[in-house]
């Protein structure tokens, strides 16, 4: 889940807290090819948690951590054998240093508009080598994920000062490929709820296919779960893998 509400300095603890690394099915994904790959960035990289495994697996080539939130990137530099740059992909100026770029965590979903896609995929594609491979996921917007997202289905987790309860409420009716949503955490910690409003936009196959090929990106695979199995109608995600044209 993506949610503005963790790039608050006093929430941002508790991402890797509901989003712990040993529970998260899209690593088993990730890091191989992350281990495969000499030099390696992450866009919207959070709390650097993805670099942080590959580094203790391992990896003695460049890693490079990208995040517009501060208080993630805090949580992240406690690892100084990475590279952490604050910003997004419109702040940056890379050309053909990484063998792999990968968006982990439904990121690449935060962008909405359409020359917001199309600026960063540009981006993507210039920070790539002439064989570089640039590996992300969307949710199928045809499983209807969001329809979960209801305060019925709430997480509960430990906090500093104890419980913490996130739940979150979809904006409805849900129309086009935009989803807006809240997401509330409640504790003993704050006086009143924590509030934040986040905007997710789902992509189907085709829309994502016409938006990498624009930008000079073409599929090499596509899947439909962590476990590589083909896409189709009912799949959870869209796990794709370009590469430069």
């Amino acid at each position: 889940m993506v949610d503005r509400l963790f790039s608050e300095p006093d929430l941002a603890e508790l991402y890797d807290a509901f989003f712990p690394s040993e529970q998260r099915s899209d690593f088993g994904f990730y890091l191989p090819l992350v281990m495969a790959a000499a030099a390696v960035l992450d866009v919207g990289c959070g709390t650097g948690a993805l670099l942080h495994l590959a580094r203790q697996s391992g990896h003695t080539g460049r890693l490079c951590g990208l995040d517009p939130a501060a208080a993630m990137l805090s949580r992240a530099r406690t690892r100084s054998d990475i590279e952490w740059r604050l910003g997004d992909l419109a702040s940056v100026a890379w050309d053909q240093e990484f063998d792999l770029v990968v968006m982990t965590g439904h990121a690449f979903q935060v962008l909405l508009r359409d020359d917001e896609i199309r600026a960063s995929l540009t981006a993507i594609r210039s920070a790539l080598t002439e064989e570089g491979r640039f590996a992300f996921e969307t949710r199928n917007p045809l499983a209807r994920a969001w329809a979960d997202w209801t305060p019925d289905n709430a997480a509960q987790v430990a906090g500093t000062f104890g419980p913490v309860r996130m739940a979150h409420e979809v904006q409805t009716p849900v129309a086009g490929d935009v989803v807006s949503f809240t997401t509330t955490c409640t504790g003993p910690g704050w006086d009143r709820p924590q509030i934040s409003r986040s905007t997710l936009r789902f992509l189907d196959a085709a829309a994502l296919r016409e938006f990498l090929s624009s930008a000079g990106l073409a599929i090499e695979e596509q899947f439909g779960d962590w476990a590589r199995q083909p896409l189709t109608d009912r799949s959870p995600e869209i796990i794709t893998i370009a590469r430069r044209e």
